[in-house]
């Protein structure tokens, strides 16, 4: 007895199977694309990396603006460089790691003070930032370049 599969399960089996295929194929391109670094690699050699790239799109995007703009690109990297000093000029300056430490032990300090913390608590999270426990934490733990803090 042969079976005939109907239009409506033929399309859902395609559909299924394209799903499927594009699932597995986007993160197989997209590694392939971007691989992770290797171990080796320093921090200092992923900086200049990354500050080589960063700055081959900052040209990029100049002289597309230039072309867009019918202006020189040397007229628009200018403008944009003037642009960059002015706005980090007009940037607060971020407190330094050991700024942002003690402004959190101020805080602790000011908590266990107030009855919303015992002093174990406060040194539990004190050692938990220092550990890099929480992202932009003090250690070199998930997120932790240096603390992090307002």
């Amino acid at each position: 007895m042969a079976r005939t599969i109907s239009k409506k399960h033929l399309l859902a089996g395609l559909a299924a199977a394209g799903v499927l295929g594009v699932g597995i194929a986007v993160p197989t391109v997209a590694f392939a694309e971007n691989p992770t670094p290797t171990p080796s690699a320093s921090s200092g050699e992923k900086d200049s990396g990354r500050q080589e790239r960063r700055a081959q799109r900052q040209a990029e995007f100049a002289e597309a603006l230039a072309k867009e703009l019918g202006v020189p690109t040397e007229k628009v990297t200018a403008a944009l460089e003037k642009l960059r000093e002015q706005h980090k000029a007009d940037r607060p300056q971020r407190p330094s790691a050991e700024e942002r430490q003690a402004r959190l032990k101020e805080r602790l300090a000011q908590a266990v003070k107030d009855g919303k913390l015992t002093q174990e608590q406060a040194d539990a999270i004190t050692k938990a930032v220092e550990a890099g426990v929480f992202p932009g934490g003090g250690g070199h733990g998930p997120g932790g370049r240096g603390l992090a803090g307002k």
